[in-house]
């Protein structure tokens, strides 16, 4: 178990529960990949627009584990949404390179955004 790679993985998910990306930005890889269920993102500028739109969406993050091996760590965590979203659950699989984050996968359900994503293109 690598627990460098956990630790900064906790601390990723704090920063960004906390919609604090100056934190987020110094642990992610310049040609870093974000995967998620609606787009795949390269580049760590890419990376941080992406989240800067997402944080409106939530009013706070929760982590429920975190765990890894080698150079990944995965996170479950919960967001509370508003927008009568509510409360909705997602994993990341993160894979490090030189103590940063190359990439990160997201997995979660994405039907609850969907009434405000139609609005926000509206």
């Amino acid at each position: 178990m690598n627990q460098k790679n956990m630790a900064i993985a906790n601390t990723f998910y704090t920063a960004f529960g906390e919609k604090n990306l100056e934190t987020m930005e110094k642990y992610l890889h310049p040609d870093v990949q974000l995967i998620t269920p609606l787009s795949t993102l390269q580049g760590k500028e890419a990376y941080l627009e992406a989240v800067q739109g997402f944080v409106v969406f939530f009013k706070a993050l929760s982590i429920r584990e975190t765990f890894g091996e080698g150079d990944q760590a995965v996170v479950v965590y919960d967001l509370e949404c508003g927008g009568g979203i509510g409360k909705t659950s997602a994993v990341a699989l993160m894979t490090f390179q030189e103590g940063l984050i190359i990439r990160n996968e997201l997995f979660h359900d994405t039907s609850p955004y969907a009434k405000i994503m139609d609005e926000l293109s509206a």
